[in-house]
């Protein structure tokens, strides 16, 4: 009796240390795997409520404007705006990324895209919605900085678009100070692009440099472009007025295919900034926008074109 109580007693004690090994195991693995995962979604705040979007998406959709955004914070596209595809600045890296509109929705979702971003006037919101989480931004609601640390946010990214913000901000600062040292605090500055037959000149959020020169540099611009382009970002104006916009400095940001014609008339032959060779001509087409990879470009176009480094 006393030999079938030991053997019982030696089974249960296996049996209660081998339960209690089992569960250790499970319970250490579980433990590794809860530890190690990470969420597949976000919630991003957009201004138009929470959505919810990829941690890491792979597959982003560009309609408007942020391609180089996206771009500068290393997250693959599989679709951009016409705009961005044009840029000769950005075709390398939007090799095999397709030209996408809002409109073409039968495209979008052949692309298979995990997050779809624009402007807020894009159009077939709601469908697009439909295809994959979208997140639009009004223009100009934030400052242009502020707009890439956004896209930041909604990339999963805030970190690496803060540091790039924080380090641009210096990089701007030492050389708006180079500038001024060398042509004057006072020194005026005007941009101006051609496009088809028509002249803008800009205030200081509308793209083309003007958010690094005026903003960002504490350039000064003309009064005149003070008093008509600063409201709405831009003035449409005739060759025959530009001399009273033009300042001590003339950036021109010309469409090769654009009429440019003007640029033979006295008028403008005459106009002080182009007489003294202080007009820096540069290619619209990689020029337009304000984010980080045109913004560091546009900050090496002006360093050299005013201090000749």
């Amino acid at each position: 009796m006393k030999k079938y109580s030991f053997v019982f007693i030696a089974l249960l004690t296996m049996f209660v240390l081998a339960a209690c090994g089992g569960s250790k195991g499970e319970g250490s693995s579980a433990d590794k795997e809860e530890k190690n995962s990470e969420p597949t979604t976000i919630t991003y705040e957009s201004e138009n409520g929470p959505v919810e979007v990829p941690a890491d998406p792979q597959r982003v959709l560009v309609l408007s404007s942020f391609a180089g955004n996206v771009m500068a914070l290393d997250v693959p596209l599989v679709g951009v705006d016409s705009w961005s595809k044009m840029n000769p600045r950005f075709e390398e890296k939007l090799e095999g990324v397709e030209e996408v509109t809002d409109e073409n929705l039968e495209k979008i979702i052949e692309l298979d895209p995990d997050l779809i971003v624009g402007l807020s006037n894009i159009k077939n919101v709601e469908k697009l919605k439909e295809i994959a989480p979208t997140v639009t931004f009004t223009y100009g609601k934030v400052d242009y900085l502020t707009q890439h640390i956004e896209i930041g946010k909604l990339l999963n990214k805030e970190e690496e678009a803060q540091t790039w913000v924080d380090e641009f901000k210096t990089r701007t600062q030492e050389v708006g100070d180079d500038i001024k040292a060398k042509i004057g605090e006072d020194a005026t500055v005007t941009v101006i692009e051609s496009f088809d037959k028509q002249l803008y000149v800009f205030g200081d959020n509308w793209g083309r440099g003007t958010e690094i020169l005026y903003q960002e540099m504490g350039l000064k611009m003309p009064e005149k472009v003070k008093e008509m382009a600063l409201a709405d970002g831009y003035y449409a104006l005739s060759a025959e007025v530009l001399p009273e916009f033009t300042g001590d400095y003339l950036i021109f940001s010309k469409h090769k295919d654009a009429d440019n014609s003007f640029e033979e008339t006295e008028t403008f032959k005459n106009i002080p900034a182009v007489k003294n060779d202080q007009i820096f001509t540069v290619d619209a087409m990689e020029f337009y926008f304000n984010d980080p990879l045109t913004l560091d470009y546009q900050l090496d176009f002006f360093k050299e074109s005013f201090l000749g480094n």
